[in-house]
């Protein structure tokens, strides 16, 4: 008797169904968003820093959630001992991060340095032990006084070599800006960033987080809230978008390339 060589119909529906389940991760499932905890005071929260970078990188496709615990005039050691109501410690060691973003008082690193670097490696050490990556802001000199940069500058240098964190130079980014469009304003009074600064901050730390350019983001951005309006946070004028994303585009700095693996996950 000759045997049929052609599969049953079951084989073939037993085959199908593992080719789907082999096939499904690859376009199902959804890469989790990075979480980003920003710590710090009102150089943080002047124009919504955290939401700034979070649209930007929306509109390049990929997901960045963030959260901050911001208290304004606030530094480090009192965000470690939870003075003055803040609850960074308690956010940082309950709740999943990937990384934290740390904003000292900007008179801190001139002030007291000593505190900068204690409180700054605390931070850093505790972030890691959580699993998550610490990264430090580096803050500007002041309007009235451009000469504060160096000082500052070389603080954050040795506090992201002796941590082993990475430092975001937005002050050289402003210092840099100033240089080269001291009409462009950049501050809200002497010392807080403008709308203008912000978008600058968010330009720096979306090339952070991203490794791409910043060049082609939009001078408008927008978030929506809990039912879904649409939220306006920031305005530019087009010849000053383009100006700040070459500037941070053209800026060496040490990056993370999370939109790259985005695009390979």
């Amino acid at each position: 008797m000759k045997m049929n060589t052609f599969p049953s119909f079951g084989g073939l529906f037993l085959v199908a169904i593992a080719f789907l389940l082999l096939a499904t991760p690859a376009y199902s499932q959804e890469v989790a968003p990075k979480r980003v905890l920003f710590v710090g005071n009102s150089f943080t929260y002047f124009y919504n820093l955290p939401q700034v970078v979070s649209a930007m990188a929306e509109e390049k496709g990929w997901a960045l959630e963030t959260r901050q615990s911001t208290v304004g005039g606030s530094n480090l050691e009192q965000h470690w001992k939870s003075e003055r109501g803040t609850q960074t410690r308690a956010l940082i060691e309950e709740q999943e991060w990937d990384y934290v973003v740390f904003n000292n008082h900007s008179l801190s690193s001139i002030d007291q340095p000593e505190a900068f670097m204690e409180y700054g490696k605390k931070f850093a050490e505790l972030v890691k032990d959580r699993g998550a990556k610490p990264v430090f802001m580096m803050t500007w000199a002041y309007h009235s006084n451009p000469l504060m940069q160096a000082t500052i500058t070389q603080m954050y240098e040795q506090l992201g070599e002796a941590s082993g964190a990475d430092v975001v130079p937005a002050g050289p980014l402003f210092a840099e800006a100033r240089q080269w469009r001291p009409d462009l304003e950049l501050f809200f009074d002497d010392k807080h960033p403008s709308s203008n600064g912000t978008y600058l901050l968010g330009l720096a730390f979306f090339k952070y987080f991203s490794g791409d350019s910043p060049v082609g983001l939009p001078k408008r951005l927008t978030t929506r809230d809990e039912d879904g309006e649409k939220l306006y946070l920031l305005f530019m004028h087009q010849t000053d978008a383009d100006f700040l994303q070459q500037l941070v585009d053209e800026h060496a700095f040490h990056t993370e390339n999370l939109l790259t693996k985005h695009k390979k996950d």
